[in-house]
């Protein structure tokens, strides 16, 4: 995905085609599907109104494909131990784009001249994007950030459960495979701190912290809230109590976290100068919004600078489809997300805590979580890599939902008769 996006596009759309002729009876009865197609046709309906309708129906592509393909995941997504092969088809990878961005960052390394004119749907740029921040291969430095966070929690996942394989047989091949899991979550968290995203940094933290919680590690759970307290404590405590943490944190984390780095910022450029705008946008047509991708051309109208998003994907939804319809979205992914942990809690509640199995599905959810919390201050849904990937993390968990959902009403049948 990450390097040819566009051959990956068509297996995926084989992947739909295929369980969509295979069993379209049983997905159109699926309620949370009909859902999905309740919202589908409410986003064509804030096309008809939008306020520049060719804009707004190409702004459906970020969503339509996709959302059939995620109702369909359930046909070939039905056990959890298939998401550890996701994880390790989405975690290695990794490696090499961020050794491409060291070499970005360290030696100016960009994209040959004879892989440019292939145009393969990526371009390495000397010294990053903008200068001084790693972006490897993608086309900012915060896109690369939203990508090796939820990359860096499956790794996470992943290598804890290999641990506690390896624990049960201590054999040489699970020796190997914590190695080249060990090296992945390292170059994954040097690339998060490359790409200076604060969301990144801040989520990444979240996400250990989430995890030492999850395995009772209390211990750890100090760590990481004392290392993040410390961090939080010189970035924005008063003068003079910020300037003793100063002497022990890095100046590029607490210059950054703080906003000190780039003191110069325009009105236009201020995120909460963005969400003002685009939730006065919902307030004057709160039905219908403005249609999809039309906030970047009345934020230039009346502003003068341009840009692609409000840097807040729900805030974006309320400005360009309306209340309804970010309800309507909102509401059946928070549904299928409470639906997950109950599942990840009836695993807990017959089986182990510490089963490996339950691992790569918490880290599933967190990686979800992760990637959502990105977006309250960010938007991905625009680059095509990421977007198709967060779809692809939610189709895992839907997946895993739908056959669970499946399997418990044939139970029910089964009682009955």
């Amino acid at each position: 995905m990450p390097f040819f996006t566009l051959l990956s596009v068509v297996a995926l759309v084989v992947a739909m085609v295929f369980s969509w002729q295979k069993k379209i009876s049983s997905l159109i009865r699926y309620r949370p599907n009909q859902v999905f197609g309740i919202f589908i046709i409410w986003l064509f309906i804030t096309c008809i109104t939008a306020f520049k309708h060719n804009t707004a129906w190409l702004g459906t592509l970020n969503f339509v494909p996709l959302i059939f393909f995620t109702c369909s995941s359930g046909i070939f997504i039905q056990k959890i131990s298939q998401l550890r092969t996701m994880s390790w088809l989405i975690v290695l990878p990794s490696m090499a784009i961020v050794g491409l961005g060291l070499g970005q960052i360290f030696f100016g390394w960009e994209t040959p001249s004879f892989l440019y004119r292939l145009d393969l749907g990526w371009n390495l740029t000397a010294y990053g994007n903008p200068q001084g921040r790693m972006s490897s291969i993608f086309m900012y430095a915060n896109i690369l950030g939203a990508y090796l966070l939820f990359v860096f929690i499956l790794g996470v996942g992943l290598w804890l459960d290999c641990y506690l394989i390896w624990r049960k047989n201590f054999n040489q091949k699970g020796k190997i495979l914590l190695t080249i899991l060990s090296l992945a979550i390292i170059a994954d968290f040097i690339g998060i701190v490359f790409s200076d995203s604060r969301n990144a940094w801040i989520i990444a933290i979240a996400g250990c912290l989430a995890f030492s919680i999850y395995l009772g590690h209390h211990w750890l759970s100090i760590i990481v809230t004392s290392i993040a307290a410390i961090v939080s404590g010189a970035s924005w405590l008063p003068h003079p109590l910020s300037n003793y943490l100063r002497v022990i944190v890095p100046s590029f984390l607490w210059a950054r976290l703080s906003d000190e780095l780039y003191p110069d910022r325009t009105l236009a450029s201020l995120r909460t100068t963005q969400w003002e705008f685009a939730l006065k946008m919902m307030k004057e047509h709160p039905i219908f919004g403005w249609g999809l991708r039309n906030f970047s051309h009345l934020y230039q109208t009346q502003w003068g600078e341009w840009f692609g998003h409000p840097h807040n994907f729900f805030i974006m939804l309320l400005a360009e489809i309306g209340i309804p319809g970010t309800l309507i979205l909102c509401g059946l992914i928070s549904w299928i997300y409470i639906q997950s942990i109950k599942i990840l809690i009836n695993f807990n509640t017959n089986k182990k805590k510490q089963s490996s199995e339950h691992l790569i599905f918490f880290s599933y959810l967190i990686a979800f979580a992760s990637c959502t919390l990105f977006n309250l201050f960010d938007v991905t849904l625009f680059n095509t890599k990421i977007n198709i990937f967060d779809w692809i993390i939610l189709s895992a968990i839907w997946g895993i939902v739908y056959n669970y959902s499946q399997s418990s009403v044939i139970n029910q049948k089964e009682k009955g008769e």
